[in-house]
């Protein structure tokens, strides 16, 4: 199957949340990847390389089925949603993600390009917060910002920051 070409889309969504997700069972997993874990560590990276998650394995905001319900509308299928606190000091260099657990999950071997992932902005940037998608820069978000990508699609994160980073990474397939 080809490769479609990478695409991004910015938007806003309406803030409706509270800070609910400040509290949540966040947990550090592994980053998932050997190959770039070496590779990082080879080229000098000795930092935390993830942030922590919360993801549907474990419970969810109020709010989290508002989420759920804008990307059906969409026409997303099967929706995962993880939180994710990114604390000071810690970087996620540049890759691409492989929804290694999410392709099992949903039988999607073969079918990686109908994948979709969205970072929803929880809150205001802060200085020291930084992303990256395909080599361009995304900093002075607004809570409620949006960044969609198919499944391929290059992107860091750091916080190099004082304060936590909060996102919410909502994934499914069209």
């Amino acid at each position: 199957m080809e490769t479609p070409a990478i695409i991004l889309r910015y938007y806003p969504i309406p803030k409706f949340w509270d800070d609910e997700f400040k509290n949540l069972d966040y947990e550090n997993e592994e980053f998932n990847d050997p190959e770039n874990l070496h590779r990082w560590l080879t080229l000098g990276f000795e930092n935390r390389f993830t942030g922590d998650m919360c993801d549907m394995r474990k419970p969810q905001p109020w709010f989290n089925q508002q989420f759920i319900d804008i990307y059906t509308e969409k026409g997303w299928k099967d929706i995962g949603t993880s939180y994710y606190c990114m604390w000071p000091g810690t970087i996620l260099p540049n890759h691409q993600d492989l929804y290694k657990k999410y392709v099992e999950l949903f039988n999607l071997q073969g079918k990686e390009t109908s994948i979709r992932r969205a970072v929803v902005y929880l809150e205001d940037w802060k200085s020291g917060h930084y992303a990256e998608f395909k080599e361009k820069p995304f900093t002075g978000w607004r809570a409620g910002d949006v960044v969609e990508w198919y499944y391929d699609t290059p992107h860091l994160a750091a916080n190099m920051g004082t304060e936590p980073r909060y996102t919410l990474q909502i994934t499914g397939h069209l």
